[in-house]
């Protein structure tokens, strides 16, 4: 009986180390296969990055197509250059009235500037 025991702890012990290398085999290739996907793609997240604008660059865009000053705009809307320059920079954000009153001077609603950020 003591035979037994003690073949089927060896069996055990082996096939548990087995199962180990097994798992760790496994886990390299996981890793392996995300970093080749991860560098694949970082072509893809280069040119993401490069489309993506923020509300400032998008402001500035506008501000820029219609020959338009920082001091202009903000003397149309009431607010101090400095306050277009932080909007501008990304620095700050408009509150809403003062970004629905930079879409009607731009001559565009809101939500199409909005939907410019991305």
């Amino acid at each position: 009986m003591d035979e037994i025991n003690e073949i089927f702890v060896q069996f055990f012990a082996v096939f548990g180390t087995l199962l180990f290398f097994i798992a760790c085999i496994y886990l390299f290739y996981l890793v392996t296969k995300a970093l080749k996907k991860y560098t694949v793609s970082q072509q893809i997240r280069k040119e993401k990055a490069e489309k993506s604008k923020t509300l400032g660059e998008v402001l500035k865009n506008h501000r820029i197509e219609c020959k338009m000053t920082q001091e202009f705009v903000a003397e149309s809307i009431g607010v101090s250059r400095q306050a277009v320059s932080k909007w501008e920079s990304g620095k700050s954000d408009p509150s809403t009235t003062n970004l629905l009153a930079l879409a009607d001077l731009f001559g565009i609603s809101a939500e199409d500037l909005l939907k410019e950020v991305k």
